[in-house]
């Protein structure tokens, strides 16, 4: 599975959107529907998954799927 594939089955099983939905340019609150305790549950299961940290700084930059593969990038995951 590829960090892109993985990313998007957890903001699936997160979010309950479909995969039809998760465009890289999909902003998670305004398209996925996404509210301030989505967004908490998510960024816990991707440091989860990924075993890293993302700082409230880092946070306010990732409003769409394609800014959270961006940032796991520059993080080394892949």
């Amino acid at each position: 599975m590829t960090l892109e594939e993985k990313v998007i089955s957890i903001i699936m099983e997160q979010l309950e959107v479909t995969k039809e939905e998760c465009r890289p340019e999909a902003a998670f609150i305004e398209d996925l529907g996404a509210d301030s305790l989505d967004l908490v549950e998510l960024i816990m299961e991707m440091e989860e998954n990924f075993g890293l940290q993302i700082s409230d700084e880092e946070l306010g930059k990732i409003r769409t799927i394609g800014d959270v593969i961006a940032f796991l990038k520059s993080k080394g995951v892949s």
